[in-house]
Formats: structure tokens, sequence, C-alpha cells
């Protein structure tokens, strides 16, 4: 690892009572970089995600973002996510909220921004994300597809500094995936830093930098996304990608 990585993760053990989910995980993500999360259900990648921004602080190991080390200082948590955004499977909008509303709250409270100015960035960021026609609607009145979008131009309107998608497309319908992963791929292509967990092999085919494969809580490979989808993966990641191609 360098000491330049903008996320560096070494040695990070998680466990939940005597569970042992994750297994000495170490990785670091260069800025700009989009890593992708790859591995069967329960190994661990969902957790490793969830310790990046301490919503799971980990058991042992550290983590340090731009340089410092966070896992020490669980306090200013909240500070630290105020920098990373994340997407969960499920979208998790406020309901009575419509679309420009969801992505204005947080920076009135958080950042300070005048109503205007959260309304311009909101409208700016639905344009963004392919939904202006959208601002109106309730989560309710949208696509799964749609929501999620309005999900990433949630968290886009903290001007993050790195995002982290968990499973970002797993509830949705096949023909709403793309619209998201086009989303997610445009982001990755202006330079935004990501850490994305998918079973999406197309999306990590194309906008991937790092592959890293999981299993058992363990990482087992961390490739560029050329040599992972080249033939020359572990045994075991071919394994896993016939059976998830096929």
């Amino acid at each position: 690892m360098t000491g330049s990585a903008f996320l560096e993760v070494n040695g990070v053990n998680k466990y939940f009572g005597s569970l042992h989910v994750l297994k000495d995980c170490s990785f670091s993500v260069t800025k700009g970089q989009t890593v992708v999360l790859i591995g069967p259900s329960g190994s661990g990648k969902s957790t490793l995600l969830r310790c990046l921004n301490l919503l799971e602080p980990p058991s042992a190991g550290s983590i340090a973002f731009e340089g410092r080390e966070i896992t020490g200082d669980l306090r200013n948590a909240h500070k630290l996510r105020a920098q990373i955004g994340m997407v969960f499977q499920n979208f998790e909008l406020f309901q009575h909220l419509n679309a420009v509303e969801n992505i204005m709250l947080a920076p009135m409270k958080v950042l300070g921004y005048s109503r205007l100015d959260a309304h311009d960035l909101a409208v700016d960021l639905l344009h963004k994300v392919h939904i202006p026609d959208r601002a109106d609607h309730l989560p309710d009145e949208l696509s799964g597809g749609q929501q999620q979008r309005v999900a990433i131009a949630r968290a886009l309107a903290m001007k993050p500094k790195l995002m982290l998608y968990d499973e970002p497309t797993s509830a949705l319908d096949p023909e709403m995936i793309r619209e998201v992963l086009d989303v997610m791929t445009e982001l990755s292509a202006d330079g935004m830093t990501s850490v994305c967990v998918t079973h999406e092999m197309g999306f990590a085919r194309r906008a991937a930098d790092r592959i890293i494969f999981m299993e058992r809580g363990s990482i087992i490979e961390n490739a560029t996304s050329e040599v992972f989808f080249s033939g020359e993966a572990s045994d075991r990641a071919k394994q896993f990608l016939n059976q998830i191609l096929h």
C-alpha cells in the first residue's frame, strides 16, 4: 500500500459476537478510482463497505481517509459521513418530501445553505441524474430507478469526496437497473472516487478500475478490472464469474 492512498484499509476485522465477519481485510483506493466489491452473498462485502464510513466500527485494524486515521475517533464519525456519500439498497427517501426537497434537506441543515441556494443545487443535481422533470414528485410517484437516482443526487448534494454504493440496483426491476448504473458510470468517468458493492458485472467491467473479490470475510483477489476479466483471475474468482455470468 502507498502512503498517498486516498482511502487505506489495513487489517480490518469485524466480529458480531462470536461471528467473525471480516478477516484481515486490506486494500487501498487512490483518488478518482472506482473500486467494485464482488463475491457470493454473505462474504462480508456490505459490512466492509459500512466500515468505511464507520456505520460499523471495525473490531480491529485501521482505516485512513485522506491520510488521517479515522477508526480511533468514533465521536467525530458524523463529520466523516458528511464527506462520504452512501447510497443504500432501499433508497431511504423521506416519503413526505418531494424529490427536490429530499435533496435540499442536508445542504440546508448540515452545510448551512439558504433555501434558495439548496433548491438551485437540487435542481442541478436532478439534471445530473437525468430526471429534472421529477422535481415535484413524491417518492411513491416515482419508479424505483427514479427513486434511486434521487438518492444518488441527495448524496451528491453534500459535495462528498467519496461515494459508497451498497448494491444500489438490487431492489430494482431489470429495466430500471441500467438507468441507475448509467448515472454511476458517468460519475466515475467524471472522477468521483467510489467503492461499490454490486452483482452487476457489466458495470464492474465498464466502470471499475479495480475489482476486489471476497469470500467468507476475506479478500481473495484484488486486481485491475482488465486482469480480473481477462481470465487471469484465481480459480475461485473464475468459478464465481462463471456462475454469475451464465
